[in-house]
Formats: structure tokens, sequence, C-alpha cells
């Protein structure tokens, strides 16, 4: 393998030295004796790890490999279903599944494009994977032994539901830590694919908005040396993983609908919540590619990037009271803040019968398009709204798409839907409270918490993370520095192909 390093970066170099040490950045193998182990691991239990060039593009392989797996069952083979290529019952598509959003529900003339993040496996939700773009590398590596270690998957739900699932796959223990206030949909999930839940299932004080308190949770666990934090906010593997496959999958469905509107569409801009600043790295790529704007939605409750905020609210899987060390700030166009009260009430709307009724009646909201409002989660929402807004703000008109990603669907928020109806609707969601919803989030979306960035306030945002990442999470400065310019994200796409390498060689020696 050419490419790959065959030694340690000079300590000297501390961004390098930082990068393979703290974050795990490696293009070599660091530990001979934890390959050996994850090789024998993976032969006995038939596992193969796809890489990231046939993830982004899964023409590259066979279909077949995945053979009668149960998509929602904790088989190896669903590991070649972590892709956006699947439908809802796994099967493979030539296009990513999709829906884009008409005027008549979202009131303005640019088409917005959603784009399924429910059709992933095991845990119905986009970030499993996450999970794997943390995982893989660090396993082909030699950096995380299945065999000796406990991974540690802390989120605000979904990416620790996906960093579980693995695990579970590898027959290696998984601990999940996420605040006790997400939705009980997810702490079901986890009950049922722990192997102990009472010790595995960790959870921390607060809601969405209390991320600090898993990052401490992480550094009382990170003492003991067997356990492997895998925190998906400083993981670039993360950020590589979605700009590779999820960028690529976006240009797709983009391609896909300007071919089918045979009209001159631009890809005007791409909103993504932050979270853990994922699958907002998908927009680094579609910037290069079409001169994309790239807007960065958070909580109107908790206003960080917008307001240097605080405070709480319910959009679930956004996270926020900091800067993601993985957020290519200085990449970033535009900051949308969604209050949760619309996102929680249209989300009661969209799976109403009465909800769906007045769409369909009162505003002439196609069919195909209501059956898709199933597929749509808090966040989903929230990144609608601020596709919304964006058009407004931005001036787009009929031939400038929008394109945005329903991360997960309803079906992970059934017990939310009732705390909803209960509190704002007499526990029950009629025509009338159609009326009022839309008329309140949708016929006049606001755009007064919509803010194009100067470069000042991309510096403002960017020196908010020092608290978080250098203060308290000991990053190295000259790292934190590095990446407020672009040549640091452009560098580490090298490591891309390299790991591709990797997995490919790794694959071999499991196959004997």
């Amino acid at each position: 393998m050419s490419s790959v390093s065959s030694s340690a970066p000079p300590k000297s170099d501390p961004i390098a030295h930082a990068l393979e040490n703290q974050f795990g950045l490696a293009d070599r193998v660091v530990d001979p004796d934890a390959i050996a182990n994850s090789v024998a691991r993976f032969r006995e239990r038939r596992i193969s790890l796809p890489t990231f060039g046939q993830l982004a593009d899964p023409a590259t392989f066979d279909a077949g490999i995945v053979g009668d797996a149960d998509r929602n069952g904790p088989d190896a083979r669903n590991l070649w279903r972590n892709h956006w290529y699947n439908d809802v019952a796994g099967k493979r598509v030539g296009v990513p599944d999709h829906v884009v959003l008409p005027s008549s529900l979202t009131g303005v003339e640019s088409p917005i494009i959603v784009m399924f993040g429910d059709r992933f496996p095991m845990i119905s939700a986009h970030k499993v994977l996450a999970a794997y773009a943390c995982l893989a590398p660090r396993i082909v590596t030699g950096q995380f032994d299945p065999t000796r270690h406990r991974a540690i998957w802390p989120s605000t739900g979904n990416y620790a539901r996906g960093g579980i699932a693995i695990s579970r796959i590898m027959a290696s223990r998984g601990v999940a830590i996420l605040p006790a206030g997400m939705s009980q949909e997810r702490f079901d999930w986890l009950d049922k694919w722990c192997e102990n839940p009472k010790e595995d299932v960790i959870r921390t004080v607060g809601t969405e908005s209390n991320v600090k308190e898993i990052y401490d949770a992480c550094n009382l666990l990170a003492k003991d040396p067997g356990n492997f934090i895998l925190n998906q906010f400083c993981e670039f593997g993360n950020h590589l993983g979605h700009y590779e496959v999820t960028g690529r999958a976006f240009a797709h469905v983009f391609e896909t609908v300007r071919a089918a509107s045979r009209r001159d569409l631009r890809l005007a801009a791409f909103t993504s919540a932050t979270g853990s600043a994922g699958t907002i790295a998908a927009g680094d790529r579609l910037k290069e590619e079409y001169g994309t704007r790239i807007v960065a939605v958070e909580a109107l409750e908790c206003p960080t990037m917008l307001e240097n905020g605080f405070g709480e609210h319910n959009i679930q899987g956004i996270g926020d009271k900091h800067i993601p060390l993985i957020h290519n700030v200085m990449n970033t166009d535009v900051v949308v803040a969604v209050s949760d009260r619309a996102t929680d009430q249209l989300y009661a709307m969209f799976n109403s019968e009465d909800g769906l009724g007045y769409l369909a009646d009162r505003r002439h909201v196609p069919r195909q398009v209501l059956d898709s409002l199933q597929h749509f989660g808090l966040s989903s929402v929230a990144n609608v709204l601020s596709a919304i807004s964006t058009a407004k703000v931005l001036g787009l008109g009929a031939d400038d798409a929008i394109i945005t990603v329903a991360t997960d669907g309803a079906a992970l928020y059934p017990s939310e839907y009732n705390k909803i109806t209960a509190r704002d609707f007499g526990n029950g969601f009629t025509n009338l409270d159609a009326a009022q919803v839309w008329g309140e989030h949708l016929a006049n979306v606001p755009t007064a918490h919509t803010l194009e960035l100067t470069e000042r306030e991309r510096n403002r945002i960017f020196n908010l993370g020092y608290y978080t990442w250098v203060e308290q999470q000991n990053t190295p400065f000259e790292l934190f520095e590095a990446r407020r310019h672009q040549s640091f994200w452009k560098e580490l796409r090298r490591l891309l192909p390299v790991w591709d390498e990797m997995i490919a060689a790794f694959n071999a020696r499991v196959a004997g």
C-alpha cells in the first residue's frame, strides 16, 4: 500500500500528532496486534467492510451481497446497506429516495428537495453512516480492537443507536450516552439492542441542549483504557464520511431532479441542522461542485450560532450550546434559527388525519407529497422550515433549488406526538387546529432569525468553539486554529482513498 504511511507523525508537528493520537486520523497501521484480533473476529462473524467509495456509489458492488438480511436486524450484511440508495424495505434503488416539496406546501417558488434518511438499516436514520465513518478507519488502522475495547457512543440519540448496532454486529460491547429527556422510542430501541441496558445505556441530565453533560460522562469513562470514546462532535471521520458519501448522494438527487424538471435549475442552497456537524459537511462538496450556499440550522430556543445563546428545546437530534470541532464554520454562508414550537406543531399536523386532510383539501398539496410526510422527524421539519426562510432571505425563485435532508422519520416520535397534542391541542388534532398551525408556521415562515454571514460573523462563531474544545476538552490550540483555513479541510480528504485502500486490504485478510 504505497499511499499508506508506515511511521507515526513527529511530535514536533502538533497538528499531525494530535490528529492521529487524539482524533484517530491515522494513515498507517498503528497496532498490528489489534488488526490481527479484528481480522479473527471479523472472519468468525463473517463481516466485511464496504469502502467509502462503495457507499458513495453502491452500483460498484453487487446488491445481492445483502442476501436475505433483515434490514432491521443485527446482521453484518447490513453494513452494505449503509448508504442512501435503499427504499423503505431495504432494496437497492438507482437514485436515493427523495421528494420535491411544491409551493402549495412551502409557500415559496423554489423547489425544496428532501432526501430521506429513514431508509438506512437497523436504526432507520442516517446516523448509522456517521457511526460507521468514525469506527471503520479506527478498525483498519488498528486503533480500535473489538475484542478488548468497549465503544462509547455519545449523542442525543441516533448516532448512539447506530454505534450500538455496529458494536452488536462485531460482538463488541457498546455503550450509549444520551440525555434522559430524549424520545422514549430511542430508549426502547436501546433496551432491545444492548445486552445489558442497565449498564450500557447512560442517561445524562437534561434534553437536546445538554451536550456538555455528555462530554463530562465521556471524560469520566475515558479514564478506563478499555473504553474507547467515539465522540461524533470531534470525529473528523464523521465529516469526511458525509463529505464523500452524503455529498455525492445529494448531487445525484439534484441532477435527477434537474433533468426531470427540463429547466436550467441551479442548486442555490443546502440546509442542515448542525447537530454534530457531520451531515453539513456534504455542503462543502456541493459548494465546490455547484457554488451552493451552505445553511446551518439551529433551534431558536437555544440560538448558539446566531446569538451565542443558551436555552433548551425539543428539536431532537440537532444538539447545541457549543460549536462542534468538525464544523467547517468558515465555509458556512447562512444561519437560520427555527422554533421548536413550529417543529412540534407541524410534526403533529403531518401525522394527523385532519392535518393531512386540511393540506389536501384546502392547500391542494399532492397526495404523493402528503404520503411522504410520515418520513419527516422533528429535525427534518426544521430543515424544511430553514429552507423556506432561506429562499425568502436570498430572494430565490423557481429556478433556484434548495436541497435538505429528513434525517429520520415520524416512527421515532409517537411518544412526542402524544405529548405535543396533549399540551397544545387538548389531546386531539382537529381540522381547526390544522388551519391555525398552517397560518402560524407555514403561511408566514419568519425571516427575522435568518442571518447571512459576513467574514466577521464567521469568525465570531468559529471563536465560540474555543472554550469547549481548547479550554474544556484539551484540543491543541494549533489544531483548533488550523481549522479556520480551508486548506486544513481539503488536506483531510487525502485520507479517504487511503482508508479505502486499507479497508480493501483488511477485507482480503479476513477472507483469508
